[in-house]
């Protein structure tokens, strides 16, 4: 079931959080916390980012899972985002979307939230991002619950 919602997505009741990620070029703890990625900083902590430095480099469209730190979920899908540039497209929001949803059924996870992928600092528009990500989890073999969670 797809559903969305305003709010934190570091508050959702879910199995696994995906966290809009980089490429992982610069090390975690050179970056300013923000948007969705800052928010997980906070109250996460940072074991989770230590784990991601393990995957090296990621290209967009990849993802890699990590512990969930001090959240109240199980883990986190840290989904490649932006490419070099800093910059989004449609086509690196699907296979982010793909890429997730891949590790959501390898570890047999029953429900997910999403932020709007690319939207923020990546600069694909709200609307665009969602779509794309809808239509791919209704596509895909994935059966658990997904919620896109909308910042405030």
């Amino acid at each position: 079931m797809l559903y969305f919602t305003h709010g934190n997505l570091v508050d959702q009741e879910v199995d696994a959080i995906v966290n809009s990620w980089n490429m992982n070029l610069i090390p975690w703890w050179l970056l300013v916390p923000q948007g969705v990625s800052g928010s997980i900083k906070r109250k996460a902590g940072t074991l989770p980012f230590k784990e991601l430095r393990k995957a090296g480099l990621l290209m967009p469209g990849t993802a890699f899972l990590t512990g969930a730190g001090k959240l109240k979920c199980k883990s986190i899908i840290h989904v490649a985002a932006l490419n070099c540039l800093w910059m989004s497209s449609p086509k690196i929001v699907e296979s982010c979307t793909v890429s997730a949803l891949h590790l959501a059924i390898e570890n047999s996870f029953q429900s997910l939230a999403f932020p709007v992928i690319g939207a923020g600092t990546g600069g694909v528009s709200r609307t665009i991002s969602e779509a794309i990500i809808s239509r791919v989890i209704g596509q895909s073999q994935y059966d658990g619950d997904v919620t896109i969670v909308r910042f405030r």
